[in-house]
């Protein structure tokens, strides 16, 4: 390396710069230079004056132009992977990456709301943390209200009629359009999914998740004075690719602002709210159907309407809001990443925190290493893999991880929990209840669902993710299996043998859903939020409700027609697939829990797709470097570190001890 490069890269790893004061100009750069603080310790410069501070040195116009020749983007040089560690001028190690933030979206100031620091809510610490789950709850309570409403409403004669759809007995093509109506739907999830994980990487999490807001108040609006089949059904693409934002954007921010040791719980508690939208949709339409007095067109129309009431708050109160601080470092904004990380780690906003510095610190390592990545950043490279510097932009595999996250999804929706929510009036009257005593059965089912869902809060983040996959697949497969004997039985026999055998399809039915609640529910939303780089983790939660509209949508659609082909037959399906999700979480899935987001690219750096062989290379690294190891294992310090792999075994080329990090 020439003489100009190690000038270049000295004043870079020295210099202390606000991405946001960086100079448009020469010009404007000259006039801030005197503002710049180089600090001797790292430095290879020295002052020229006697009479400068010892910690500043005036520059010249030779080193005006070393500062701009070190600030001018250009790929890292081959001998050196990230900058490395220096100090501001409080004294704190910081990270200053080699790369230059991207710059500003110009688009975004179109987006209404988002982040500003003068406007926050003064709250600090577990308050703070308590009012974030609030509001993350209440949108992931919208879309557990927003996926429960139709149930109701697809049964509704008048509706029915209105869509021209209520043949007796239903015709086969009537099933199919009252299945479309439901599963379109998830076709405009799946596109507001990935529009929303684009804008959540460009124009951040608040402003994402503002505009899908308002979306989706299109969406209810629509839905709500529908007159017709294919109005219905353009107001459910809308309203679903407005939630499809929200579905993206909500965990993934939930994710990033939460420590790691408590994300598991906290998003299980979100989605504890979310099944309680889906109970409070479902009793609400109960008790329009069988105590009001109202028009049936007022009872179908009104649990449609009642969306607004939810999005109207989060619009109202989610720009009041932190941005993710790993968001904002992202695009430069470090002293905003730091205040907010402040008030969120500390009841006092201390920004000299140990554990605050240790965790911009490694946010800052990850910046550095994916700006270097930024080739990846796209749907196409995340599915197929990067095709420019491939040899170091598929390093990160991002399409193992994209599978990952697409297949945990599928598999959720395939394990049966559609067929037993949407469907479960159907279910029940299939063990010979009555049509009252069914739709009264589903509504305290999903009491039930609603509140297994508090077992996840308090297990999941202690036994891990892949062990609550394990037990809750198998409990739901037993249930499933016992489920079609007693379906099968129920409408076999009569009197008291009839009323025991429905009494054990409603037993394990319950059973079934509390499981899923506990289990199921949460890992696969939970999961995509833990293992993307941070530089595409809202496309990341994007792809993942890709999985979830795809499983969804083609579960919805063919369940009425497996209860028309094979009856309770349908269980046994679902049964089976329990049993083969079992052997594909043990070999594919890595376990995520009590793992620093930072950590994640470590763990799949290895080349196989086997769990087995992943363990295999975090013990090599252990061997290496144990300090390295543990730091990563209790998440109390990130440890810079750039790993090769050979052979199974892993080579720590740079780290910086944790003890130097305060």
């Amino acid at each position: 390396m020439g003489p100009s490069n190690d000038k270049s890269l000295a004043f870079r790893r020295s210099l202390t710069i606000s991405p946001d004061d960086l100079p448009k100009s020469k010009q404007s750069l000259r006039s801030k230079i005197s503002s710049i603080s180089l600090l001797s310790t790292t430095s290879t410069l020295k002052p020229t004056s006697s009479t400068v501070e010892p910690h500043k040195i005036k520059a010249s116009t030779e080193t005006i132009n070393s500062i701009e020749r070190a600030l001018t983007p250009m790929p890292p040089p081959a001998s050196f992977a990230t900058v490395g560690p220096t100090h501001d001028v409080l004294g704190r190690l910081v990270f200053v990456p080699f790369l230059p933030p991207p710059e500003k979206v110009k688009w975004a100031k179109y987006f209404p709301g988002g982040y500003n620091s003068a406007l926050q809510i003064p709250l600090k610490g577990k308050k703070m943390m308590y009012a974030i789950q609030a509001i993350g709850g209440l949108a992931i309570l919208f879309y557990g209200y927003d996926q429960g409403v139709m149930s109701g409403v697809v049964i509704n004669t008048q509706f029915k009629e209105l869509m021209g759809v209520n043949s007796s007995p239903q015709s086969q093509r009537d099933s199919a359009a009252i299945g479309g109506i439901v599963a379109i739907y998830y076709l405009g999830s799946m596109i507001g999914g990935l529009v929303g994980g684009y804008l959540g990487d460009k124009i951040g999490r608040v402003k994402t998740v503002i505009f899908g807001c308002l979306i989706g108040i299109i969406g209810a609006t629509l839905q709500t004075s529908t007159m017709s089949f294919t109005w219905m059904c353009l107001a459910r693409i809308v309203s679903g690719f407005g939630t499809g934002h929200l579905n993206a954007i909500i965990p993934v921010w939930s994710s990033e602002v939460a420590d790691h040791n408590a994300r598991g719980s906290i998003l299980a508690f979100e989605f504890f709210l979310n099944i309680g939208g889906l109970a409070f949709a479902y009793w609400l339409e109960f008790v329009l159907k069988y105590t009001s007095h109202r028009s049936q067109s007022f009872i179908w129309r009104f649990p449609l309407a009642f969306q607004l009431v939810f999005l109207l708050i989060l619009i109202g109160l989610f720009s009041f809001f932190p941005e993710s601080p790993r968001w904002l470092a992202k695009v430069g904004r470090e002293d905003e990443a730091r205040q907010v990380l402040a008030v969120l780690r500390t009841e006092n906003g201390d920004l000299d925190d140990d554990d605050v510095n240790q965790e911009m610190y490694s946010i800052m390592e990850v910046v550095d290493v994916e700006r270097k990545m930024e080739s990846s950043n796209n749907y196409t490279a995340m599915i197929f893999g990067s095709f420019k510097n491939k040899d170091k932009g598929n390093t990160l595999h991002l399409p193992r991880r994209t599978w990952l996250v697409i297949g945990l999804q599928i598999w959720q929706e395939l394990t049966g929990i559609g067929v037993v929510t949407v469907y479960a009036p159907t279910v029940f009257q299939s063990a010979s209840y009555t049509a009252y005593k069914a739709d009264w059965l589903s509504g305290v089912n999903n009491i039930f669902y609603m509140f297994s869902v508090l077992v996840a809060v308090f297990t999941l983040d202690r036994v891990g993710r892949r062990v609550t996959l394990y037990w809750g697949a198998i409990i739901m497969a037993i249930c499933l299996a016992l489920c079609t004997v007693g379906a099968r039985y129920a409408v076999r026999t009569e009197g008291k043998e009839q009323a025991a055998w429905g009494a054990v399809v409603v037993a394990f039915t319950f059973i079934y859903t509390s499981t899923f609640g506990a289990s199921w529910l949460t890992v696969p939303w939970l999961y995509p939020t833990e293992i993307f780089p941070l530089f595409v983790r809202a496309k990341g939660g994007a792809v993942s409700v890709v999985g979830w509209s795809i499983g969804n949508g083609v579960v919805t659609e063919i369940t009425p027609f497996l209860f028309n082909a094979i009856g309770e037959w349908t269980f046994l399906l679902f049964s089976l697939l329990n049993v083969l999700a079992i052997p594909w979480i043990y070999f594919l899935y890595p376990e995520t829990a009590g793992r620093s987001l930072e950590q994640m690219d470590v763990l799949f750096a290895q080349e196989s797709i086997f769990v087995h062989r992943q363990q295999k290379m975090l013990e090599s690294l252990e061997k290496a470097n144990a300090e390295v190891y543990h730091s990563m294992e209790t998440g109390k310090a990130q440890v810079a570190q750039h790993v090769e792999i050979k052979q199974e075994k892993v080579v720590v080329i740079d780290s910086v001890p944790t003890e130097e990090r305060h």
